[in-house]
């Protein structure tokens, strides 16, 4: 098995992914859906369905292509009685309301036509009332063949009172944790695991893995998987420092890089940022302001403390289902979240877009960061869209900014020049998160000769390297690609 440890997929290392909230996206007509769902554009609440579903994001595909989107991770499709579907009753069938199995392998092929690869949302620490064997242990007690499966305190159950007595996430009775110990249990998880990679899926991320704290089960989960399809991607939701899941080589590929969303927070938002808004994002508290020397010095740690195969694949995203859109989080200031884009496309690792950032949707804590995308256009920030398109193309077109090394050698306030460099480009990319134009000059120390002339990938500048160095002045709240 040891061939499947140490690598991760190179397709990941050159992904743009984009996450969907299947809800929320896009609503077909194709799918026929039962009674009363919310008006599309209502705010969305707790409980609420807005009748998003799987065909629509197939006839959005266009967009997404256009738009540079290589993967798509969704949050759950499986059946479930939630409109975010993290409460699986069935693992085996796509929700009814997302057009059930048919509307998922429409859409799998088609994106597969087009290069997109499919990740699906793995909830294996957790099922829900409605899941087969808890209903059955529900209706039979301890008769029933599947008692062990859950860890059962007493009886009869407590399944919809807040004292629940048996074991369930965050003690919320709707969320009755699997017993991983028992070895059926563990079997039916792999068995799930594998089916989807069988039927084409091209990963797994996987949904409060700490919680299965148990190295043995997801060693195997990788064995499966990666057994099935050795490119498979397998990433899991770890807002801490990930070495225990990484460093291995023989849990995950990578991890949801919050640790990088909270850096480039402190760095990006600065003063501006809403730190009640802020605190207690996955378990963080709110970033205190960075300049550019600090934010540095987090970046580049953040790619050694694990093998440069994994911080190479790690999902980097701005922010997620579970947080605060980051555009309210800089208190709807564009420019900040072009920087933290800026950024975001010209570091190690796949940049992730939650939907709807690229057109400035916006929105606070759960329910409210898990609006409906509005397919109106006068709605949209054309300027926004515009420019992250750009700046996915420009990632696309230069592989040095996807695999290139990462080495920061200017910082002076809040303006950090780093270089990309492989053995055929060298890009510098410099980033001015101050309220002010900046005006400086930086050293380049040999990295590009003498009298190159450099072009911003994304202005008209054009800059020349004189006495092994380049003077710039760069706009407060942006930055340059120079190459």
């Amino acid at each position: 098995m040891s061939n499947h440890h140490n690598i991760t997929p190179d397709w990941v290392k050159n992904a743009v992914f984009y996450q969907i909230f299947p809800d929320r996206f896009a609503w077909s007509n194709q799918v026929v859906k039962p009674g009363k769902f919310e008006k599309w554009d209502s705010p969305p609440t707790p409980n609420g369905f807005k009748g998003g579903d799987l065909l629509g994001v197939y006839e959005k595909l266009d967009y997404l292509e256009d738009l540079g989107i290589t993967a798509i991770y969704f949050n759950p499709i499986f059946k479930s009685a939630s409109n975010h579907r993290y409460h699986t009753y069935d693992y085996y069938q796509v929700d009814p309301l997302l057009g059930r199995d048919k509307a998922f392998f429409t859409l799998l092929e088609e994106a597969h036509r087009r290069n997109i690869r499919i990740v699906l949302d793995g909830v294996f620490n957790h099922a829900s009332r409605g899941f087969f064997p808890f209903n059955h242990v529900m209706e039979l007690g301890e008769d029933s063949p599947y008692y062990d499966w859950f860890n059962i305190r007493c009886l009869p159950l407590n399944a919809y009172n807040s004292k629940a007595n048996y074991d369930c996430w965050w003690n919320l009775p709707a969320l009755p944790k699997l017993n991983v110990k028992n070895p059926q249990v563990r079997e039916y998880i792999m068995e799930i695991a594998k089916y989807w990679i069988d039927k084409g899926i091209d990963g797994w991320r996987l949904d409060v893995p700490f919680e299965i704290d148990d190295d043995d089960f997801w060693e195997e989960f990788r064995d499966v998987v990666k057994s099935a399809n050795p490119e498979a991607y397998l990433v899991g939701e770890i807002p801490t420092e990930a070495q225990r899941w990484l460093n291995s080589g023989k849990i995950f590929d990578a991890v949801m890089n919050y640790q990088l969303t909270h850096s480039i927070l402190a760095y990006a938002g600065g003063n501006t940022t809403n730190n009640n808004l802020a605190e207690g994002m996955m378990g963080l508290h709110s970033p205190a302001p960075a300049d550019a020397s600090k934010f540095a010095a987090r970046t580049s740690h953040l790619l050694e403390i694990y093998p440069k195969e994994f911080s190479y694949a790690q999902m980097n995203l701005l922010d997620s289902h579970d947080m605060p859109r980051f555009l309210s989080l800089v208190r709807e200031d564009v420019r900040r979240l072009k920087l933290a884009y800026l950024f975001l496309m010209t570091y190690p690792g796949a940049p992730t877009i939650y939907y709807g950032d690229e057109i400035g949707l916006t929105g606070g804590r759960d329910p409210l960061n898990r609006a409906s995308f509005p397919w109106d256009k006068s709605k949209w920030n054309q300027d926004l869209l515009d420019f992250v398109r750009e700046l996915i193309m420009i990632r696309h077109s230069m592989p040095v900014l996807r695999t290139g090394s990462y080495e920061p050698i200017f910082t002076q306030g809040s303006v950090l020049g780093y270089l990309r460099r492989d053995s055929e480009d060298t890009v510098l990319v410099v980033t001015n998160a101050d309220e002010k134009t900046q005006m400086v000059t930086i050293d380049l120390n040999g990295a590009i000769p003498e009298q190159t002339e450099l072009q911003d990938q994304i202005g008209k500048g054009k800059y020349t390297v004189e006495n092994n160095s380049v003077s710039l002045t760069i706009p407060a709240l942006s930055g340059v690609i120079l190459a």
